[in-house]
């Protein structure tokens, strides 16, 4: 997946500037230049960003092989890297394990430090930490330059939204 829209609006006034361009002017080539530019910045960001997590997929599996043998499988794995959080219902639904055998596994998980648990309101969430790491790692500017917004790189678009503040009543 490329994520243009990224670079796009860390160079906001280039893109502009550039597309007026075209547009009074009838000049492609450097816009088309512009765009080429993203795009191959954009697909070698993302491309680090898979071989990173495929590294950090097999460092799990044999992490979960040598300390959880009894409950290493595939599909276990691959849950875990479907989304950088799990729940009790995602597990049993995806594995065909009861509720209990699910809830074994995610608390053996966070027991080994692959997961973190946090519980909002009556819902308890299983943060897969190294992933939302890697995620939210990545660096916010695709030329590795601090964002000039202020805003904090990819956490700006954020793999976890805030929690919306609490709704009140007015009457």
């Amino acid at each position: 997946m490329l994520y243009l829209s990224l670079y796009i609006n860390q160079n906001k006034a280039d893109y502009y500037r550039l597309s007026q361009a075209v547009r009074t002017d009838g000049v492609w080539e450097e816009w088309l230049i512009y765009m080429l530019d993203g795009i191959e910045q954009t697909a070698f960001q993302m491309t680090r960003l898979v071989h990173r997590i495929r590294d950090l997929m097999l460092d799990h599996k044999v992490r979960l092989r040598r300390q959880l043998p009894r409950i290493y499988s595939q599909d276990l794995l691959n849950n875990m890297f479907s989304h950088p959080y799990s729940k009790i219902a995602f597990v049993d639904r995806d594995l065909g394990v009861s509720r209990i055998t699910a809830t074994r596994y995610l608390d053996e998980l966070m027991r080994i430090g692959l997961m973190r648990k946090l519980k909002i309101g009556r819902e308890s969430y299983y943060m897969k930490t190294a992933l939302l790491d890697l995620l939210g790692n990545v660096p916010g500017r695709l030329d590795a330059r601090p964002s000039t917004d202020g805003r904090a790189g990819s956490r700006a678009g954020g793999v976890i939204p805030p929690r919306p503040p609490p709704c009140r009543r007015t009457s």
